[in-house]
């Protein structure tokens, strides 16, 4: 199909290797990582082929949508269909992280209060976890991965929620620039955002280093250790793909691809990042501070 579109009819692409590079590129990469969680030496290898795969593919799928968008090959109706596509996906996201908010929650509230000694599952402490006591954090009952400090909302914690609350103001002066065809604010403050986040990932490293190093805070301390890595880190990869988006925008704003009326690319990285700000704020609040 040329890309020579009529206005009233809906853009349909080639058939495309991307979807397929994009599944094993998946596949290896969550593969990988959980062998490496356990030890396999082949996990290293799958992991970064995964990887390698998975930034090819981002590459060579935007490619071609950019170039389909300056061809002219998009109208409105295209328009609405990525912006449906990334509400909905921006909807999985925060139900990906409820999942993991939920559980945070259960282990917290419920299943520690069980095995101390309360609710209606009490008895069990009796029989097994007798000298268990119900505060968080905790290892559990067996103390798993032994003892350990856990991670406080001061220094790091506090110093990257300012980052990111920073990066969604210089985000949305951003957006202004673009709005009013000020090409030169556009590309300054979206620059100051990329840094902001890049910053933030660095911070984040240093902290989970602090934490094995010093802390012995490990996946393997109990369920405190594993819910705050899983919660943390997930978040951590957002803010890492967001940071590479926000990137690969500022590029696509350099050279002016975008204008006043036309710009979801710039909007869709925008919605995406402001989620990364407020999921950051819960994790600061439940998973730091209380």
């Amino acid at each position: 199909m040329t890309n020579t579109q009529q206005p009233d009819h809906y853009y349909i692409p080639e058939p495309s290797k991307w979807p397929i590079l994009g599944m094993l590129s998946v596949l290896f990469s969550l593969l990988g990582i959980t062998l490496m969680l356990n030890d396999v030496a082949l996990g290293n290898i799958l992991a970064i082929i995964g990887l390698a795969l998975l930034a090819y593919m981002f590459y060579g799928w935007f490619s071609d949508v950019i170039n389909e968008n300056l061809s002219g090959s998009y109208n409105s109706q295209v328009d609405r269909s990525f912006r449906q596509g990334m509400f909905w996906f921006i909807a999985s996201e925060v139900l990906f992280f409820g999942s993991f908010f939920g559980s945070l929650y259960y282990i917290r509230n419920i299943a520690v209060e069980w095995l101390g000694g309360t609710g209606y599952l009490a008895v069990t402490k009796e029989f097994l976890h007798p000298d268990f006591v119900a505060t968080w954090p905790t290892a559990g009952p067996a103390m798993l991965g032994g003892e350990f400090e856990a991670m406080g909302a001061a220094g790091i914690p506090a110093l990257n929620t300012i980052i990111l609350l920073t990066s969604g103001l210089t985000l949305t002066i951003a957006h202004w620039g673009l709005k009013k065809n000020n090409n030169n604010q556009l590309v300054v403050w979206l620059a100051a955002t990329v840094f902001l986040g890049l910053l933030f990932v660095a911070f984040q490293a240093y902290e989970y280093i602090h934490a094995y190093s010093d802390l012995n805070l490990t996946l393997g301390t109990g369920a405190y250790g594993s819910t705050f890595y899983i919660l943390t880190g997930f978040h951590g990869f957002h803010v890492v793909l967001g940071s590479i988006m926000l990137m690969a925008i500022l590029v696509r704003s350099i050279k002016k691809h975008f204008s006043a009326h036309n710009h979801f690319a710039f909007e869709g990285v925008a919605w995406y990042w402001h989620f990364v700000d407020v999921v950051w704020l819960g994790l600061f609040i439940f998973v730091y501070w209380l």
